[in-house]
């Protein structure tokens, strides 16, 4: 039995809300083409760093599953067992869905918006804050992703920006203050090496910034 195993993170690509610059949350578009491009150019990288997934987890928005679907077509592993869950969704952004970011920072102010985005602990209202996003990916990570990553298996997660920034802060652990600086870019592999005890060997060292 393997002594360690490999976890890679993946945020859909470019979805149609994306492009338009809106909140998205628990609203269902697809991937533009351009979504589909760095799908594929994410299953390139994985191929070119010798990291093949042997089981992969999902969200239960279409955005995050039509990235997975193109990374099994190009990675050629269409019997890839796979587990979808709504437990890995976006946050809700509530009151925000479907605004444009810049307008919405024009009617609520820049600063208050960047703390509905970033902070841990502010939601904008009728939505989740990160802590509440957490409260539901980590424990469905610790009930059903740890028990693969404990025989040594190459666990591919594919979901979104804040339930992946939950999944981050745990197992790069940053505090509050530092999860603020984090925004996971679409279609990028963070790939982590960890011990099948779930201690973290290997971490990415640098998060990519988005406006």
């Amino acid at each position: 039995m393997t002594d360690s195993a490999t976890l890679v993170l993946i945020r859909h690509g470019q979805s149609a809300w994306n492009a338009e610059n809106r909140f998205t949350g628990w609203q269902d578009p697809d991937l533009t083409a351009k979504g589909i491009d760095q799908a594929r150019q994410a299953a390139a990288l994985l191929h070119k760093r010798g990291v093949h997934p042997t089981c992969a987890f999902v969200s239960g928005l279409k955005r995050a599953q039509s990235t997975l679907a193109e990374i099994v077509k190009a990675l050629d592993c269409s019997d890839l067992p796979t587990t979808c869950d709504s437990a890995l969704n976006e946050r809700n952004y509530g009151a925000l869905t479907g605004l444009n970011k810049d307008d919405a920072r024009a009617q609520f102010g820049a600063e208050t918006v960047r703390l509905w985005r970033r902070s841990w602990r502010e939601a904008p209202p009728e939505g989740e804050s990160l802590c509440d996003t957490a409260a539901r990916v980590l424990p469905y990570y610790e009930r059903m992703v740890r028990p693969c990553l404990t025989v040594g298996a190459v666990v591919l997660v594919v979901a979104h920006g804040n339930s992946l920034r939950a999944l981050v802060m745990q197992l790069s652990k940053l505090d509050e203050k530092a999860i603020e600086a984090v925004t996971l870019p679409t279609g990028a592999p963070m790939i982590y090496r960890l011990a099948t005890d779930g201690t973290v060997l290997e971490a990415p060292t640098s998060f990519t910034r988005e406006a």
